[in-house]
């Protein structure tokens, strides 16, 4: 697709919580959050011609490496509010992109994603094979006070809970998206502690892909999480309180 005529190099998406979205509490779910965030980059995507189309005609799509959010507060069910994105860099196959979430002038959530450009038929990381300059880069703007972190795995881990990925899991890349491992990890967590607000971030490293049918185990040690397939570590998330 070509570039829009509505593009700009920052973006500001509105949306309306809806109940679907939300916890029993009314509250925005984690998961929604980060699906907002994943929507929004797309739109901008699109906007900027480095779509999932456009960059499936040279068999490439971008798929996540590392995720941080800091919440200051979630959003209540009904409540309108503004996703705002921007790229703050991006050279040959890895690119970081920014993202705040905002109930009027009011930050609520920062967030900071890595990203990389994934050859789908190869599976194999390459440089993007489409034009970007018009993208401005915003190199010194941040969205949270850290930078997305490598999570310390050279620590004993315990297991929690097994898990065989569903087709719901699955999203356009044909791999488990990025949030469902987010989700299998909190569906192990209290249900008190995830309601009553006691997170406060994630940090969240994506390493390996999971696809259908593929049998794993969940585990933790204190505040890490851990999702491994046959001893091999695929996905890691640190939670701040």
């Amino acid at each position: 697709m070509p570039i829009s005529p509505n593009f700009t190099s920052i973006l500001e998406q509105e949306y309306e919580i809806n109940f679907l979205q939300c916890y029993p509490n009314g509250l925005l779910k984690f998961t929604d959050l980060c699906n907002i965030f994943q929507i929004t980059a797309g739109i901008h995507a699109d906007l900027g011609g480095i779509s999932f189309s456009d960059m499936q005609e040279h068999h490439q799509a971008w798929v996540m490496s590392k995720m941080r959010l800091e919440i200051i507060s979630l959003p209540k069910w009904k409540e309108k509010v503004t996703v705002k994105t921007w790229i703050k860099s991006l050279e040959n196959s890895r690119s970081t992109r920014c993202l705040e979430l905002y109930r009027g002038d009011e930050k609520l959530v920062g967030c900071e994603t890595y990203w990389a450009v994934l050859n789908t038929q190869i599976r194999r990381p390459e440089n993007l094979a489409l034009a970007h300059e018009h993208f401005i880069k915003y190199p010194e703007h941040s969205a949270t006070e850290k930078s997305v972190q490598r999570i310390n795995l050279d620590v004993p881990f315990e297991k929690l809970a097994d898990y065989k990925v569903q087709l719901s899991d699955l999203d356009i890349v044909n791999h488990a998206n990025n949030v469902k491992y987010l989700e299998w990890c909190l569906n192990t967590m209290d249900r008190k502690f995830v309601l009553k607000q006691h997170l406060k971030g994630f940090e969240m490293n994506f390493l390996k892909e999971l696809n259908l049918n593929d049998e794993v185990v969940i585990s933790k040690n204190e505040n890490t999480y851990v999702i491994a397939k046959d001893d091999k570590i695929c996905f890691a998330l640190e939670i701040n309180e």
